[in-house]
């Protein structure tokens, strides 16, 4: 039966409690100790219950609970001390924001992603990027950065796995009571709702808009269930990463499309515009829209301003990780744009094709992000190197060293991810203003100063509650699944707290290898059974559900334990989320990853651990290739390529067993009179020391702002005066570039000895100093267009100039139609070594020398 009236009911809270409410749908809760504390004094049965939400807390509680709570003194005392934190939190004047920008600089950071994992309360994420979203959107918060987070609201979220008898992963999706949850509702002055309204083809798709507040950052998400859409229209955010071609592009354009027109709605004008990853690569469509229709620019003029104020944040390390449409999609869902931006179908889709000259190519997000983009990055070292890889055809001529791509490693947020009594201890030595300092602090070496003993128990106490947390969640695993009075009771004596623990858990793609540490099974079995050194391991993780690989490998891991009697060594954790997590980067002693170098972009979990005291085990890809793997941990390898995937498992699994064999378990278990093993405590302080803060999103989010949100935001500043001056001036200075660049003529090069004299021979000294002219006739350019440097590098075998170093040389003189420009350069390598010149286009509002993608080589 339909209601005839809906109402939304909000729970009745005693006045003395008040205060709860607003701390409830604050995810200040989420990270801090205090808080979290509080909701579990209230009630710690339901706390459980309710996955951690305070909101659904208030609406299920016992009103003789609530009664009771507001009569007790010691209950009121505490929550007016989280209360008043929350308030000081959010009210503090004095951030790092504050402390690095002009006052009144108008900024406003607007950061889209296709996920958040903010807490698991909040079932909109899927992995490691919605998780990295939500770290970042917290980090920024401590920083007081003005920075707003622009999703989706996925009515079922991702899925909820459980495995059935066989071990094979099985899927439910549980509706998301909105209602339920830490959010609200965007409402006018007169309480009706912020509605947008998106246009697809034949018809609009409205939306409604949900707030979660972040500590001091609002998240903005997008919910289409209402019922003036259609059933199809409703479902578009309805899963994520569910549905098929259609529904993915129904998605993108929701989340790109329809996050501007949702800032526009709430009032918000963005300075700078971060998309993370592709999914929301749109926005730069719509935003191209605005400019041409309502500002009235030219195309060229509007890419300009859309370009000045745009970063993106590449996570995929290959090229099947893509989002990628036909052309046909392309011309259904945003052929009206075509004509709108004035240009031809080919031109358009151009715009996300990396060969422009292949008519039948897809549509790459990646490439229209990059596209559109003045700061492009990887999410580490290697990834960075990675991404220059693989998006270098977009500069043609560039070599690949200095493809505009660079990186800003990823880091977690350490509130969010410390175990609450580690953080205890923490503060205690190393003071409360830990998780905010640099790798330079000298607070850092106070850590040695933390008493072994104190660690050591801390860290077996989360063990010992990972132990237990495990047992409950295999115990109803097994019940759930039917299994008998024996099974259930061997759940409740799986694992031991005592016992050398490995972690594994991530996402059950098939090139993070689960299984690699399958691959000899009786020398696994000999090491889990080790009656003086005993050993086991805790799986999670999920794969897709459309990827039955990854699931073979969950059914392998649970088929594996089974065959080999091990049930009590190597468990499987259902359902894995952040609690899930959280619990096992406090609780393991080592945390493994083994993906397929250099497939990991950046990977998280591990810093997790890290943080936490784990040591990690990793192949050397993604951040573990620039942190301090020998005293934070063990490599697994040096970072070989390997062309026989069957023969590098071989080799890198055995390479594990080798570790664990001979290094890491005997090394765990040596203990000194006082029971202590105090060599690996050494190197629990050492991931502590080392890792925590340069792999935290403390130092990720400042280098974000240093690096592009700030100059960015400055660069859109200048573009946006008068009316758009600046930026007309240089999409003016841009066409004309184009129209006169391959006139230059590139003339007679002089290289001339100290004395003057032009070098004949082709035998150099080292250090020898050169004078360089080269006469170029620029026809109907000017000196100050360009940017002449002589380029010097050694030869390889194939006679190609490796590892070259460009010198930029002055303009010093017109001859005639000549103009003359001079550089000094040295050798200080022998061997073979080659000399080049290029001309680069110059112009001051460029942000760089390689934007235009132009580049002549004499």
């Amino acid at each position: 039966m339909k209601p005839l009236r809906v109402f939304t009911v909000k729970p009745y809270l005693p006045k003395s409690l008040e205060p709860l409410r607003t701390l409830a749908y604050n995810l200040y809760f989420s990270w801090s100790t205090d808080a979290k504390s509080l909701w579990r004094r209230l009630d710690p049965e339901l706390w459980e219950q309710t996955s951690h939400n305070p909101v659904q807390m208030l609406g299920l509680i016992r009103q003789e609970t609530l009664e009771e709570m507001s009569q007790n003194q010691g209950f009121l005392a505490q929550m007016e001390r989280v209360y008043n934190q929350l308030t000081s939190y959010l009210q503090e004047p004095n951030t790092w924001y504050r402390k690095q920008r002009p006052q009144g600089t108008q900024d406003c950071f607007a950061y889209f992603s296709a996920e958040f994992g903010l807490a698991d309360c909040l079932p909109i994420y899927s992995g490691g990027l919605g998780i990295l979203a939500g770290d970042h959107l917290k980090a920024a918060s401590d920083l007081g950065i003005p920075l707003v987070g622009v999703g989706l609201l996925y009515q079922k979220g991702y899925f909820r796995q459980y495995l059935n008898a066989e071990g094979w992963q099985q899927e439910r999706y549980p509706i998301n009571d909105f209602y339920q949850m830490p959010m609200t509702l965007e409402r006018r002055e007169d309480g009706s709702e912020v509605r947008i309204q998106v246009d697809y083809p034949g018809r609009q798709v409205h939306a409604r808009i949900w707030r979660v507040d972040v500590g001091r950052v609002p998240l903005y998400l997008l919910d289409t269930n209402i019922p003036e859409n259609s059933q199809y229209d409703q479902d578009i955010c309805d899963e994520l990463y569910g549905g098929d071609l259609d529904l993915r592009i129904h998605q993108e354009i929701m989340l790109g499309i329809g996050g501007v027109q949702a800032l526009r709605a709430l009032g918000i004008q963005p300075t700078v515009y971060h998309m993370n990853e592709g999914h929301s690569a749109f926005l730069s469509i719509e935003r191209l829209r605005i400019l041409v229709q309502e500002h009235h620019l030219t195309f060229a003029e509007a890419s300009q301003v859309a370009k000045s104020s745009q970063i993106f944040t590449t996570h995929t390390p290959v090229p099947a990780g893509i989002d990628l449409f036909p052309p046909d999609k392309i011309d259904y869902y945003l052929g009206r744009y075509y004509g709108i931006l004035g240009l031809s179908r080919e031109q358009f889709l151009a715009l996300g094709r990396e060969n422009t000259g292949d008519f039948s190519a897809p549509f790459s997000m990646a490439v229209l992000a990059i596209n559109f983009a003045s700061f492009v990055n990887g999410v580490s070292k290697l990834h960075g190197a990675v991404s220059r890889s693989m998006f270098g055809g977009l500069w043609q001529g560039l070599p690949t060293s200095e493809v505009p791509i660079t990186s800003v490693t990823n880091g977690v947020h350490a509130r969010t991810w410390v175990d609450e009594d580690l953080q205890g201890l923490y503060d205690r030595y190393l003071g409360p203003s830990w998780s905010e300092s640099a790798p330079s602090d000298p607070l850092w070496k106070q850590v040695d100063t933390i008493p072994d003993g104190e660690l050591w128990r801390i860290h077996e106490r989360a063990k010992t509650r990972l132990v237990t947390f495990t047992r409950q969640r295999l115990y109803q695993q097994a019940l759930k699944r039917g299994a008998s009075a024996a099974e259930l009771q061997a759940t409740l004596e799986a694992l031991s707290p005592d016992a050398f623990t490995i972690g594994f858990a991530r996402r059950f793609a098939t090139y993070k290898r689960a299984t690699l540490l399958l691959k000899n099974p009786e020398r696994l079995v000999k090491i889990l059974t080790n009656s003086t050194f005993p050993a086991q391991i805790i799986f999670a993780g999920k794969a897709h559900p459309k990827d039955h690989p990854g699931k073979e490998l969950i059914r392998q891991i649970i088929q594996f334990a089974r065959h080999y009697q091990v049930t009590d060594r190597l468990v499987f954790i259902e359902d894995y989320d952040m609690h899930v997590t959280g619990m096992m980067v406090a609780g393991v002693d080592v945390w493994l990853n083994t993906p397929l170098r250099p497939r990991e972009a950046s990977g998280t979990s591990g810093m997790k651990a890290a943080m936490n005291g784990s040591q990690n085990l990793s192949i050397l890809d993604g951040w573990w290739d620039e942190a301090d793997y020998h005293r934070t941990g063990w490599p697994i390898g040096q970072g070989e390529d390997y062309n026989d995937r069957a023969y590098q498992d071989e080799i890198e699994s055995n390479a594990i067993y080798e570790l664990l064999e001979k290094e890491i378990i005997p090394l765990f278990y040596r203990q000194g009179k006082d029971n202590l093993p105090r060599e690996w405590i050494r190197r629990m302080k050492n991931a502590i020391q080392l890792n925590a803060p340069l792999f935290s999103t403390w130092r990720m989010v400042q280098d974000y702002s240093e690096q592009a949100y700030f100059p960015i935001s400055d660069y859109y500043a200048r573009m946006n005066q008068d009316g758009y001056a600046p930026a007309k001036a240089l999409a003016q200075w841009q066409s004309h570039l184009f129209a006169h660049w391959y006139e230059m003529e590139l003339g007679e090069l002089r290289i001339l000895d100290e004395s003057g004299s032009p070098v004949t021979s082709a035998l150099l000294q080292a250090h020898q100093p050169l004078e360089v002219y080269a006469h170029v006739r620029l026809k109907h350019l000017r000196p100050e267009d360009v940017t002449v440097q002589v380029y010097q590098g050694s030869v390889d075998e194939t006679g190609e100039m490796v590892l070259g170093h460009p010198w930029n040389m002055t303009f010093v003189e017109q001859q005639g139609d000549v103009s003359v420009f001079h550089g000094q350069l040295h050798y200080s390598k022998s061997g073979q070594q080659g000399l080049g010149l290029r001309i680069l286009p110059h112009h001051p509002d460029l942000h760089h020398s390689s934007e235009v993608r132009l580049i002549r080589w004499a």
